[in-house]
C-alpha cells in the first residue's frame, strides 16, 4: 500500500513540485492549501506523514502543528516543517511547536525522497 503524504502549503508551485516528486517515488499525496482544511484531513485521513509550511495564509504552520499535537488521532504523526524561513533559531522554533524535523526551501529534489523516507522509518520504529 502506498504511503500517504498530507502536503498543506499555499504555493502552487510548491504544491506542483512536491506532489511531482513524491509520487514519482510511489506516494499518494493529500494536499490542503490552509492549516484549517489540513487540520481536518489529518483527523480523517490520518496520513503516514504531514509536510507543513510554515508561512500559510490564516493560520501559520506554527500553529498547525500545535494543534495537531493535541489532537488524538494525529499527535503521533510525523510532521515536518518544509520552510524557507531560513533564520537563526527557526528550525528550533518548528520544533517547539511540535514538528518532528524541518527541510528548508528550497529542497534539494535529489535528496528530498531519502529525507522524506527518514523520518517515516523513524514512525515506524515508534520514535
Amino acid at each position: 500500500m502506498k504511503k500517504r503524504v498530507l502536503y498543506i502549503e499555499d504555493s502552487e508551485q510548491n504544491m506542483y513540485l512536491i506532489r511531482y516528486i513524491l509520487e514519482a517515488a510511489g506516494y499518494e499525496i493529500l494536499q490542503a492549501k490552509e492549516g484549517e482544511t489540513g487540520l481536518k484531513i489529518a483527523k480523517s485521513e490520518l496520513p503516514d506523514m504531514i509536510l507543513l509550511d510554515i508561512q500559510l495564509p490564516v493560520m501559520d504552520g506554527y500553529e498547525v502543528a500545535k494543534r495537531l499535537r493535541k489532537i488524538p488521532e494525529t499527535m503521533k504523526i510525523p510532521v515536518v516543517a518544509l520552510s524557507s524561513y531560513a533564520m537563526v533559531g527557526d528550525r528550533e522554533k518548528a520544533l517547539a511547536a511540535g514538528c518532528t524535523g524541518y527541510i528548508d526551501k528550497p529542497i534539494n529534489p535529489e535528496k528530498f525522497v531519502k529525507q522524506i523516507e527518514q523520518y517515516l522509518e523513524k514512525k515506524q520504529e515508534g520514535v
